[in-house]
């Protein structure tokens, strides 16, 4: 069951067990070999989400996200050169006015993605809004602010983390992510309305055969798509 949004602006703080310290950090051991993989490939990438925060739970998934345009041979050869298993390829279009990215599936809990079409400012930050990270400080086992799919905004501090709405709060916490107040409103939208009429399904979702390139199959969807044609035209 999804999580409801947080309507109220009062302020909680969470301690953290030591369960759950443990937890974070194999999480976090985990998504290093991930990104060092791609590193050693002179790829720059970042993981987001509960991860840069903090605030991990048994359900957690660990999501890589290289935040520009790249050939897709290159993070496949990063992965198959340190021994990581691609298990599915998929590309996906979440509404026709966003990018197209690219999502290689390790396994059901551990992902890597990226954009085949140059990300909008929005686009790039949706990743700040939830809290994100990069190699360098996930060793130096830093955690950042972020807002969780509650729309709960996550302050860490040196024993878990404090807990306040967005509701209401909008403007300030843009400031406080360093991120356009546009996001935090569309996210406000998204994420409201899915809490009233339930999650609704992607745009596009096509998952890639063995001899396809992500590429190849997104010429094949612009052909045929008059909305993804439209969307490689803002690129």
């Amino acid at each position: 069951m999804a999580k409801k949004p947080l309507a109220h602006a009062e302020s909680m703080e969470v301690d953290y067990d030591p369960r759950h310290w443990d937890l974070l950090d194999s999480l976090r051991d985990e998504a290093s070999r991930m990104m060092e993989a791609l590193n050693r490939l002179n790829i720059d990438c970042i993981t987001h989400g509960s991860i840069a925060r903090g605030d991990i739970s048994d359900k957690s998934d660990i999501d890589i996200f290289i935040p520009y345009v790249i050939p897709s041979f290159s993070v496949e050869m990063a992965l198959e050169g340190s021994g990581i298993p691609i298990n599915r390829r998929i590309l996906v279009q979440a509404t026709p006015t966003y990018a197209v990215k690219a999502y290689i599936e390790v396994d059901p809990r551990r992902s890597i993605s990226f954009p085949l079409v140059k990300l909008r400012p929005i686009e790039r930050d949706f990743y700040k809004f939830g809290g994100e990270i990069t190699l360098s400080m996930l060793k130096e086992k830093v955690r950042v602010k972020g807002v969780d799919k509650r729309l709960v905004l996550i302050e860490p501090t040196p024993r878990g983390h404090i807990e306040s709405a967005v509701l209401g709060r909008e403007e300030i916490v843009a400031h406080l992510l360093g991120v356009s107040p546009d996001i935090v409103f569309d996210r406000l939208r998204t994420l409201l309305r899915r809490d009233e009429v339930g999650r609704t399904g992607v745009f596009v979702e096509k998952e890639l055969i063995p001899e396809e390139t992500f590429e190849m199959a997104l010429k094949k969807l612009a052909d045929t798509n008059p909305a993804v044609r439209r969307r490689l035209k803002l690129d």
